[in-house]
């Protein structure tokens, strides 16, 4: 009788622990309908076990792409600097311009409508000191009057040069000058067919002057001997001397007008 009642003991406590054992785990399924959906679509962290078996670890969500810079803007260009003014080189009327002839001037073989070049020998400037004209810059002239010395009375000679223009760095200036040769000389010529008629001219006039007077051969003699010597005499006064200006001689100009380049 003991035993049957210990029986039943058991199979009450027995059937309290299952019904017990039910509700907990219709709790734990109304849980789990509960849960937040998860995104199907999401990549899951698999990995292998220690075992060789794939666990599939909680899903990683997606980052989202992110936004492009935007492309930089190009600088603007600098609005283009205006071209700088011109250097203006300029000589007031009355400047002098010191230059060498290249060759040598004589009226015994240059005429008139003939050039010559001269250098100039040192850098003209102007009142700021800025160099117009450099040295070694070329200028031409025209011999527009040659002509050589007929007389004892003339020192001189007839030289008259122009220039034209300069030539600077390639470029030719327009000149408006008056040119002055200061080592211009005169260098004596040859007797010529008009120097031996100037002495035969005196000679004649002796003679007749000389028979007119003494009335005879003797006077017409000595008339020509002094005749000749006055002929002679005028020839060597009126004896031609060549104008000359050797070469390297100095040609002073001097500006008539505004030179401007």
């Amino acid at each position: 009788m003991s035993n049957r009642l210990a029986f039943l003991a058991l199979a009450l406590l027995a059937g309290c622990g299952g019904e017990r054992a039910g509700s907990e785990a219709a709790n734990d399924l109304s849980r789990d309908l509960q849960r937040v959906p998860v995104d199907s679509s999401a990549t899951l962290g698999d990995h292998a076990s220690s075992s060789g078996a794939t666990v599939a670890s909680e899903a990683m969500p997606v980052p989202a792409p992110k936004p492009k810079a935007p492309a930089p803007k190009p600088r603007p260009k600098p609005a283009p600097q205006p071209a700088p003014a011109p250097v203006v080189h300029a000589l007031a009327a009355g400047a002098t311009v010191s230059t060498a002839v290249d060759r040598e001037i004589s009226s015994k073989t240059d005429k008139p409508g003939q050039t010559v070049t001269s250098t100039v020998s040192a850098d003209v400037r102007d009142a700021s000191g800025q160099v117009v004209i450099p040295a070694g810059s070329r200028v031409t002239l025209t011999i527009t009057e040659i002509h050589e010395s007929e007389n004892k009375g003339d020192k001189t000679g007839k030289l008259t040069l122009t220039p034209s223009s300069v030539e600077i760095g390639g470029t030719s200036y327009s000149l408006e000058a008056s040119a002055t040769a200061l080592d211009r000389t005169l260098r004596d010529r040859k007797t010529n067919a008009g120097d031996v008629a100037k002495v035969g001219a005196g000679t004649a006039a002796g003679a007749v002057l000389g028979r007119v007077i003494g009335g005879n051969t003797k006077g017409a003699v000595i008339g020509g001997i002094i005749g000749g010597a006055i002929g002679t005499q005028r020839a060597v006064e009126t004896q031609d001397r060549d104008v000359v200006v050797p070469a390297g001689s100095r040609v002073e100009l001097t500006l008539h007008g505004a030179f401007i380049r």
